[in-house]
């Protein structure tokens, strides 16, 4: 399952999580389909539609976050995402948080070219830790100035697709 979070739901992130989506067998969910309100300690915000998508999200064995890179880090819908993943790590939703546990968590990051700065991969690699989850890895990518996905592009995201098959 591919956890696609951005600003433009066809965007270049989607452009490369649909090639990666070619290269393997991997469904999608489009986080601004969805309306997911900010993390609340109080819980007021359980209505949403973020605990609607937790039980699909969990038939899934691995799970690959897609983002672009925004001021240095992941995207705003990204985020939101991920602190609302404190809501299934107490009270009633405990036991849905535990199933998170054994999974296998990826992460493709899209930039404006190939310069990725140290520490991105940071939140994803301690959550992935923090839940339980096996971190595979991260692809860093970028849309040419033409639009194309690069030789180079494709074949990191190949061996990504391997990487991420791989038990």
């Amino acid at each position: 399952m591919i956890i696609l979070g951005s600003s433009r739901s066809q965007g270049h992130t989607r452009k490369i999580v649909d090639y990666y989506r070619s290269i393997s067998e991997s469904d999608l969910v489009d986080l601004n389909c969805f309306s997911i309100g900010f993390y609340d300690y109080n819980f007021g915000n359980q209505s949403d539609d973020f605990m609607k998508l937790v039980p699909e999200i969990l038939k899934y064995e691995t799970l690959i976050f897609a983002t672009p890179i925004y001021w240095y880090t992941m995207s705003a819908q990204m985020k939101t995402f991920f602190d609302r993943l404190s809501d299934l790590l107490v009270g009633k939703n405990k036991p849905l948080g535990r199933q998170l546990r054994g999974k296998r968590m990826g992460l493709i990051s899209c930039g404006s070219d190939d310069e990725l700065f140290e520490g991105f991969q940071m939140p994803f690699e301690q959550s992935a830790n923090y839940l339980g989850m096996s971190y595979r890895g991260h692809v860093h990518t970028w849309i040419e100035a033409d639009g194309s996905i690069s030789s180079p592009t494709k074949k990191r995201l190949e061996e990504f697709a391997q990487l991420i098959s791989n038990k």
